[in-house]
């Protein structure tokens, strides 16, 4: 895409308030999508997530009433539920190394010394350090989440507004080693959505960006 392209897009999106129900994303579309997450970028390259993916009516409905009941989440086309490892250990770190070797090559001991970094930086942690680190891994995921929905012109909403505890519930994570952070629904804007056309509110460069 031309630069220029880029920054049409981005002014392009916003938080969609009202999809469109009966537009649904195109499975070559989807595709897409799911790659980009698969390349979001996380610290150490660890990738403590897991994004579940919702077009299933009936469970969206369920899930509505644990979001302040906001239509996105039954009016869209696919509803993206970003979860967080809840305690990350040294197994997560191992089967990380092990990916690293089988998808470089190399001599596996040649990996020890990162696996002792990322095992010490996990050791200082409580278990609730370690999720509140994941978590804050997962809003990497959700920026790269909406910037790839803007670049394929998809609508997004990402919504902190949802009871996390009930959405694992109802998804079967209570006992699990996930645990709902966020909810983005994803699909295409209606056509009475008021925000659609409202100017864009964002101070500018000189407030937000220094030069040193």
């Amino acid at each position: 895409m031309m630069k220029m392209d880029v920054l049409e897009r981005l002014k392009w999106r916003y938080a969609t308030k009202v999809f469109d129900p009966e537009k649904k994303i195109s499975a070559e579309l989807w595709e897409q999508v799911e790659e980009s997450l698969v390349l979001t970028p996380s610290s150490f390259g660890l990738q403590p997530w897991k994004f579940l993916v919702i077009t299933d009516q009936t469970m969206k409905e369920k899930l509505l009433k644990h979001s302040w009941n906001q239509a996105q989440v039954t009016d869209c086309s696919h509803l993206v539920v970003l979860t967080a490892l809840k305690n990350l250990d040294e197994a997560d770190v191992e089967r990380f190394i092990t990916d690293t070797h089988v998808k470089r090559g190399g001599e596996l001991i040649a990996l020890d010394p990162y696996k002792g970094m990322m095992n010490g930086f996990l050791a200082v942690m409580s278990e609730a350090q370690k999720h509140a680190w994941a978590r804050n891994q997962v809003y990497i995921a959700l920026g790269q989440l909406m910037t790839i929905a803007a670049m394929l012109e998809l609508d997004a909403c990402p919504m902190e507004g949802i009871s996390p505890a009930k959405y694992d519930e109802l998804l079967g994570l209570e006992d699990g080693r996930y645990a709902t952070v966020l909810a983005c629904p994803m699909g295409y804007r209606g056509g009475d959505d008021k925000y659609e056309t409202l100017a864009k509110v964002r101070y500018g460069k000189d407030d937000i960006i220094e030069h040193i």
